[in-house]
């Protein structure tokens, strides 16, 4: 069953396609939640509203069923309630930004997307400045930064604002693709995902909830830069695994199975399959890299005698809070698509507006057959353990 239901209260089986499974997510990765979870969800639907990404009609009928706060609850334990609603509220806009995206791409609206990315980089400068703009998305955008990076030092907040500047511009690049319908080789869409993804800001933030920043020589260390992408890379890559269908659908470009099929020559099931591959074979990297993070770990543990003791295990328990939390992103990642309202379209009418973004009405979400695999037969998910009961 899964760890809570879209409205936190029934409990119903989660069911993964034997096409999407991945064993060793479900024997290896426990799902934890963080405690704040349940206040979570009702203070981020409250703040979709206040920030004007969704209606309140949209926020009523859909929020819940999008569970966007579920994903962030089970990536970063240890944080603050605040930080963590900062995290999950900056999650929440990255999908209406992303929303947004396929819109003004469907509507060929180039003058508008090309304001809002001016404007969004205007805001990495000056938050504080933007946080009346008119325009919700910027506004939203600033009351994130502002919040995540209010106990973090300059340093933290400057490097942030340097790894989000070229994921706005990643986003304009896919935007520019979609136009001129190219489809990126296997390689570069690699490339560009590690930016659409966001995958150094997603590790940024792991210190943000350790509240303090790990020495450079560490967080450059091969051990770590290997485990963060390995999360990362698998979290990008099994989204696009389990929203191939819905992407296809929305006539959407920028997918690796899209661009194995297109520039590879397979065929779909045949793409589905190799995607799936790469995703198992990210958390075998990233389990080899555990192994040296935490070996480094204890390293920082042992008795010296220069001086440096306090510093050290400061270093270390932050050390071990990163390397807890890029394990948890394989198990919230997992289960998260599973349970969301926003991979369970595959067909809608119109591909700007898929019926998870219609006001009023719930989320259409009664699932066709996926590609490659016989009609849905997943298995039962029981063993949720975490910080709270759920």
């Amino acid at each position: 069953m899964p760890a809570f239901s879209s409205r936190a209260t029934a409990v119903r089986p989660v069911l993964v396609p034997p096409a999407l499974q991945l064993p060793v997510v479900e024997r290896d990765f426990t799902r934890r939640l963080h405690n704040y979870w349940p206040k979570l969800q009702v203070k981020s639907k409250l703040w979709l509203q206040e920030k004007r990404l969704m209606s309140p009609a949209a926020a009523e009928a859909l929020a819940d069923e999008l569970r966007y706060t579920d994903l962030v609850a089970g990536y970063y334990l240890g944080a603050s309630e605040a930080m963590l609603g900062a995290i999950a509220d900056f999650s929440s806009w990255f999908f209406a930004w992303d929303d947004r995206h396929d819109r003004d791409v469907a509507h060929a609206r180039t003058a508008s997307w090309r304001g809002l990315c001016a404007d969004l980089h205007a805001t990495l400068r000056d938050p504080g400045a933007h946080l009346h703009h008119e325009e919700p998305l910027v506004a939203a955008f600033a009351d994130c930064l502002l919040r995540m990076g209010e106990p973090m030092p300059t340093t933290w907040r400057d490097r942030f604002a340097r790894h989000m500047s070229p994921v706005i511009d990643a986003y304009d690049h896919e935007f520019g693709n979609r136009l001129s319908r190219t489809v990126p080789t296997v390689a570069a869409y690699l490339e560009l995902r590690r930016l659409t993804f966001g995958h150094e800001l997603w590790l940024d933030l792991l210190e943000a909830v350790a509240g303090t920043e790990l020495p450079a020589a560490v967080r450059e260390s091969p051990a770590y830069r290997t485990a963060g992408l390995a999360c990362q890379d698998f979290s990008a890559w099994y989204n696009d695994l389990c929203s191939l269908p819905k992407e296809i659908a929305g006539d959407e470009l920028h997918n690796l199975g899209i661009s194995l099929i297109r520039h590879e020559g397979m065929e779909l099931a045949e793409a589905v399959s190799v995607v799936r591959e790469k995703v198992a074979g990210r958390v075998t990297v990233f389990l080899a890299a555990e192994k040296e993070l935490r070996a480094l770990a204890d390293s920082l543990a042992e008795d010296d005698d220069d001086g440096e003791g306090a510093g050290k295990e400061s270093t270390r328990a932050a050390l071990i809070s990163c390397t807890d939390n890029m394990r948890n992103w394989f198990p919230s990642v997992y289960w998260f698509h599973h349970e969301s309202g926003r991979y369970r379209v595959e067909q809608w009418d119109d591909p700007a507006c898929p019926p998870y973004l219609q006001d009023g009405a719930p989320a259409r979400t009664t699932p066709a057959a996926r590609p490659a695999e016989a009609p849905r037969v997943g298995r039962q998910r029981g063993p949720h353990e975490g910080e709270g009961t759920v």
